[in-house]
């Protein structure tokens, strides 16, 4: 309302001052001489400005001419817009400085002017490829994603923005968390674009995700054709995909499909600690221990791992325990000064009945890096030797606050899984899984340290007798169990355990119940 009040104020203006300027001329004396050769005219100074105009717009006029006849001359050449061009000169002109200003409102955020300028240049031009496009986006920047699908699904009727179309409703889907359309948008972009790296990586996201280990497979084969991932990245994650691959095959009963892929996993990536689990797994149940073997000391060359030992004992599982500590020096013998090694030498010694040996080969671990297996092992090995019981009880109580070792983590955000995975269930990452010890803070067991001096005490006085509230007793007795629980697992060896042994390891849980008991004795006012 006020710009059309403001024009018809300067075309009111604008008439004004030419009628002054007209009055002016007529009023004025004198004449302008013009003189073309040997012609010579006198005007008035009013025909002497009607006659600069009438020049200078037949000045337009042949230069608009000329234009035209240039058009037809390429009209009959064969250009067949020339004309057409000719005539829409200004159109397209004042088009494509909307969508120049659609443009830079898009770029700085400002949504509805985008779509503003987004349906003028449309007007202009007809180009729904260029205005929809941006009318799109400039929705999704204002939030109206109803809107912005709208504009999507008019991109799908021309060939040539079909992809974007496709594209911009994956995005949207994406967004809402609808991953099953999704991944038939990513299918179906796939197929208008199979070298589009994006495309590509969402789709092979999404697979994976949804457990679409084949079709994954595929997809990874489609980047690497690409060339938009390394061989050497692309050998990795075919490996990984076919050991999931596998273990759904085992889990759906088919196990020769399943043992083919999971030898195909470890041929892949022989590093792959889980790949050469289940390979060897196949192996021995096809009766090749031998085969078994061979992948087991490979892996474990590469990084040796707990399950690699209890699937290298699984191969002999009858056998007595000196016996299976000489055929465990085949992996001994690999990386020596390795935690994971000298941990299950001590361990297999402990089984042997060679507590010497079994403090030989934990050295100084214990005290260099204590974790909750290192310190259970040598409350093992104190027992074993017949230790007093409170050095038992030091070695557990320490247990019970160290780390619980390296883990398998995710690389991307760091979450702890308690079995690995081909996908991390929490940031949903492919192939991010390594075996590491967490950060002190990403520490999953509670680590009762607090309570140390009250320990220390109670063990020392039992003069005054008071048990502490049920609520205290309930609180920390579940954290003793957990610890307990869990150090007997992390510490659990694949070998089967002797009866003696297995007693000592009694003796070692009724110390941690021993230990319990005593915090319960403990007086009401050392706990305050």
């Amino acid at each position: 309302m006020i710009w059309s009040l403001v024009k018809i104020i300067l075309f009111v203006g604008m008439i004004a001052a030419l009628s002054f300027a007209v009055g002016y001329l007529i009023e004025a004396g004198g004449e302008v001489r013009v003189a073309i050769g040997t012609l010579e005219f006198s005007l008035t100074p009013l025909a002497g400005m009607i006659a600069v105009v009438i020049v200078l717009s037949a000045g337009w006029l042949v230069f608009r001419l000329l234009g035209l006849l240039v058009a037809i001359f390429r009209f009959f050449n064969g250009d067949e817009t020339a004309i057409s061009r000719y005539f829409n000169r200004n159109r397209e002109r004042r088009g494509f400085e909307a969508l120049a200003d659609g443009l830079m409102a898009l770029a700085s955020g400002e949504g509805r002017l985008a779509v503003s300028k987004a349906a003028k240049a449309e007007k202009y031009l007809n180009r729904p490829e260029l205005t929809l496009l941006i009318s799109a986006q400039a929705a999704e920047m204002s939030g109206e994603t109803a809107r912005a699908q709208g504009y999507y699904k008019k991109l799908l009727g021309d060939d040539r923005t079909r992809f974007v179309g496709v594209q911009g409703l994956l995005k949207q889907k994406l967004i809402e968390g609808d991953t099953d359309t999704a991944l038939k948008l990513a299918e179906k972009a796939f197929a208008l674009r199979p070298k589009h790296e994006k495309t590509l990586d969402t789709l092979f996201s999404l697979q994976s995700t949804k457990a679409d280990w084949s079709g994954a497979r595929e997809t990874l084969q489609a980047k690497l054709r690409a060339k938009t991932l390394p061989r050497d990245v692309h050998t990795r994650r075919d490996a990984v995909l076919a050991l999931a691959d596998a273990r759904d095959k085992i889990e759906a009963g088919e196990m020769e499909a399943g043992r083919i892929a999971a030898l195909q996993a470890n041929r892949l990536s022989p590093d792959l600690t889980p790949a050469a689990v289940l390979a060897a797994e196949m192996q021995v149940l096809d009766n090749s221990p031998k085969a078994a073997a061979k992948l087991l000391v490979k892996a474990w060359t590469a990084q040796p791992h707990p399950d690699l030992a209890a699937a290298f004992a699984d191969i002999s599982p009858d056998e007595t325990p000196q016996a299976r500590l000489n055929r465990f020096q085949a992996l001994l013998k690999l990386n020596p000064q390795n935690p994971e090694n000298r941990m299950l030498a001590a361990e297999l010694s402990i089984m042997a009945e060679d507590f010497s040996a079994a403090r030989n080969s934990m050295g100084d671990l214990a005290e260099t890096s204590p974790t909750t297996r290192s310190l259970t092992i040598m409350a093992a090995i104190e027992r074993g030797e017949g230790s007093p019981d409170s050095v038992v009880r030091g070695w557990l109580i320490k247990a019970l606050g160290a780390s619980r070792g390296p883990q398998w983590i995710c690389t991307s955000c760091k979450h702890i899984h308690a079995v690995w995975a081909p996908v991390c269930e929490n940031c949903k990452s492919f192939d991010t899984l390594a075996w590491e010890s967490p950060p002190p803070s990403a520490e999953a067991t509670a680590k009762p340290t607090d309570m140390l001096p009250l320990i220390v005490g109670a063990l020392e006085d039992h003069t005054q007798p008071k048990p502490p509230t049920a609520s205290e007793t309930e609180d920390f007795a579940s954290t003793i169990v957990e610890a307990e629980i869990v150090s007997d697992k992390e510490n659990a060896t694949p070998e089967k355990r002797k009866p003696d042994f297995a007693s000592q390891m009694a003796e070692i849980s009724d110390d941690m119940d021993g230990i319990l008991g005593d915090i319960n004795t403990v007086p009401q006012t050392e706990r305050s």
